[in-house]
């Protein structure tokens, strides 16, 4: 059972995460092969000041 896991900065709406899950779920199942319900998406969201780029924290970008 694959998993996907996206992590991105909090802000999208539940009708953006929606769509996220169906469409990264939709590209594994052409890709890879499989049912959907097969597919596992966690969506994780890192605030600004947790995650850090270049050794620079988001939040102080």
């Amino acid at each position: 059972m694959p998993m996907i896991s996206v992590a991105m900065f909090p802000g999208r709406t539940p009708a953006q995460k929606s769509a996220l899950v169906r469409e990264l779920t939709d590209a594994f199942i052409r890709t890879c092969g499989g049912k959907p319900e097969g597919v596992q998406v966690t969506l994780v969201e890192v605030g600004a000041d947790h995650w850090a780029t270049g050794g620079v924290l988001h939040s102080d970008r």
